[in-house]
């Protein structure tokens, strides 16, 4: 049975127009960057990892764009992840005006 105390991670999730791609800050602090498991989808990311032998982060969190998940990166220091994606078709966009 597994007693350990579950933690949604602080997440912050902006993105880069000038590489078209998402950027999301997760904080873990106190984990080691080999236990953490990072599952992405089109539309949203799950990660996880365990901290001491009584507490584990774990979240899922929705994306406002649609990326391309095989092709993220994602690193881990001082006890922020950085996760980095490429949106699809951002530079296929319509400006509405505003009357």
């Amino acid at each position: 049975m597994n007693n350990k105390m579950r933690v949604t991670p602080c997440a912050c999730v902006s993105h880069d127009n000038d590489h078209g791609r998402l950027k999301a800050e997760v904080e873990m602090p106190g984990v080691d960057k080999n236990d953490i498991k990072l599952d992405m989808r089109k539309d949203s990311f799950c990660v996880s990892a365990p901290r001491g032998e009584d507490t584990e982060y774990s979240g899922c969190f929705m994306l406002a764009h649609e990326v391309t998940a095989d092709k993220t990166e994602a690193k881990y220091e001082n006890g922020l992840s950085r996760i980095f994606a490429p949106m699809k078709d951002w530079e296929h966009k319509v400006t509405v005006p505003i009357q």
